[in-house]
């Protein structure tokens, strides 16, 4: 059976209001209030459409709107999830030191220093300085080296934590160590980045 509507669309005289579509149809996501203060309401998604339709302009905002907020999206993906790895391995990190290089009997303050030590041995053979030196470099940075690190650094920076955590438990003396990672932190950059990064060896 052919819907009213359609019998009536066409015809010269055919008018269709929000109310009457609401009506006829039983349609759902549209209010149509009469009175002073009435108007037509629509679900937002109804609404979007309605206007792209209208408006060459609206939908162009829309696509340019949905485009930023999806690279924005993406971009909390990425920070979220270096954040994530970076606990998992600081975690590892840190207890390889802790039972490792932490003698008992030691105050809170002196085990501070012993890890912040190890955590500038990672920053040293990434980033050829401590983080005071970066620090003393960026004055009007706030936060730390690691928080301006791109995500290919902080795959390595993890790696190497892990990696350092085994020569720990190994008993490799620092010096070693430091140069070691050193050498593996410029083998994953150039595996990663694939650009001939030109970072040099410690001696």
């Amino acid at each position: 059976m052919t819907h009213p509507l359609k019998k009536e669309a066409g015809l010269n005289a055919f008018t269709l209001s929000p109310k009457k579509w609401i009506d006829t149809t039983n349609a759902i996501g549209l209010i149509a209030k009469s009175g002073r203060y009435g108007g037509t309401y629509a679900h937002k998604d109804i609404a979007f459409k309605f206007a792209s339709w209208i408006s060459v302009e609206f939908e162009l905002y829309m696509v340019k709107e949905f485009q930023r907020l999806k690279a924005e999206e993406q971009a909390q993906l990425g920070w979220s999830a270096k954040r994530e790895l970076s606990k998992i391995n600081y975690r590892i990190h840190t207890d390889a030191i802790k039972h490792n290089l932490i003698p008992a009997e030691i105050t809170p303050a002196q085990a501070s220093l012993i890890y912040a030590n190890e955590a500038d041995v990672l920053n040293v053979a990434m980033f050829g300085m401590t983080a005071k030196q970066w620090r003393d470099l960026n004055p009007e940075k706030k936060g730390n080296i690691r928080d301006y690190v791109t995500v290919n650094e902080l795959i390595c920076l993890s790696n190497m934590e892990n990696l350092n955590a085994v020569f720990i438990d190994q008993g490799m003396p620092q010096g070693e160590r430091l140069v070691k990672l050193n050498q593996i932190a410029i083998q994953q950059m150039r595996v990663l980045e694939d650009d001939g990064d030109d970072r040099k060896y410690l001696k």
